[in-house]
């Protein structure tokens, strides 16, 4: 609020110094038709003076008219009412200012109509010239002060649409992280029943993997190798459990330094064992292929599964994943193929896209 407040008053002090400058350049060509007589520098200095003692009128004319518009609680045919008041008392300061102070004073004239009659304090011909003046005033500081709203709002609108993204973007990790903990920590315990000697490795693997998961995944994007490591971890915590399992992991990046949004492209390996290679009877396999070529992630995975899978296979994250690539990456492709006796995922992201998050 108070940055905002800060940026009005800039845009304003700018607006008038604008202004005034305008306003000098036409009243100086204008009195050189006005009094040809007068030496170019005592019109230039008459103007300065001239323009400077008209926003004595205009300056509080703008702004009371802005605080009605913007603060005051009344029916519109009140601040109609309001606002005419306003500014018939403000036509009537231009005059006073005009025909008492400004020409006998700094002119050091009285004021005429042609150069010839002299003018009275109010007749219609001065009154519409003073009004008119007024009026475009009005008309310019009102644009700016409605552009700047305008402005405003729409950052604050896309600060909100961010801050919302944010905050699905954190329900749909916080829906991961106990998913994954929950999968391994089943692998584990079916481990520690059989008292297997690796249950301290997978132990100490996962603590690896749940550390990446707090920290690491905390961060909105990390690199796309620190990334790959944690895949080639949770595999490693599987591979111990599955002993009749084959995997063929292949990787190929070209920008080790890419950016990708954590705990992605995990679950599709989480998947793949979930309700592929844990359903499987025999030999089970899955195959990995991670790609990263000017900016374009191609990203293939591949696994076994049985032919009638168990009826309960929910593939749980598999909607989640799908919204999450919605957001941070709306230039993607995702297909999934599901044949009898295997499963494959295709995903592919383009980086460059000036459209993503």
């Amino acid at each position: 609020m108070k940055s905002d407040s800060q940026s009005k008053w800039r845009i304003h002090l700018f607006f008038w110094i604008l202004y005034y400058i305008l306003e000098v350049y036409l009243d100086f060509y204008w009195s050189r038709y006005q009094f040809p007589d007068f030496k170019w520098q005592i019109r230039l200095q008459n103007t300065f003076m001239l323009e400077l003692g008209y926003l004595f009128v205009k300056i509080p004319l703008a702004y009371a008219l802005l605080y009605v518009y913007e603060k005051v609680d009344l029916k519109l045919i009140f601040k109609y009412i309001f606002c005419i008041f306003i500014v018939t008392a403000s036509v009537l300061g231009h005059r006073f200012l005009t025909h008492y102070i400004i020409y006998p004073y700094i002119y050091g004239v009285t004021e005429t109509l042609d150069g010839k009659h002299t003018s009275g304090f109010i007749n219609g011909y001065v009154v519409f010239n003073s009004f008119m003046d007024l009026i475009f005033m009005i008309g310019l500081i009102f644009g700016v002060e409605i552009t700047r709203q305008k402005n405003v709002l729409k950052e604050q609108i896309s600060q909100l649409k961010a801050e919302k993204l944010d905050q699905e973007l954190t329900m749909l990790k916080a829906q991961i992280n106990p998913h994954f903990l929950f999968n391994t920590l089943n692998n584990i315990y079916g481990m520690a029943l059989k008292k297997a000697d690796e249950t301290p490795d997978v132990i100490l693997q996962l603590s690896k993997v749940m550390r990446y998961n707090i920290y690491e995944a905390a961060e909105k994007t990390i690199s796309l190798t620190k990334d790959i490591e944690n895949i080639k971890d949770f595999i490693q915590i599987q591979k111990i459990r599955y002993h009749q399992l084959t995997v063929s992991f292949i990787e190929d990046i070209d920008n080790p330094f890419q950016k990708i949004s954590p705990l992605i492209l995990i679950q599709f390996v989480e998947n793949a064992f979930k309700h592929g290679v844990s359903e499987s009877l025999g030999e089970a396999f899955i195959t990995v292929d991670i790609r990263l070529k000017n900016g374009i992630l191609t990203y293939f995975i591949e696994n076994s599964k049985q032919k009638q899978p168990h009826e309960h296979s929910t593939k749980i994250g598999l909607k989640n994943i799908r919204r999450q690539l919605e957001l941070l990456y709306p230039n993607h492709s995702l297909s999934v193929e599901d044949k009898n006796n295997r499963y494959s995922v295709t995903l592919t992201i383009d980086f460059y896209d000036t459209t993503s998050h």
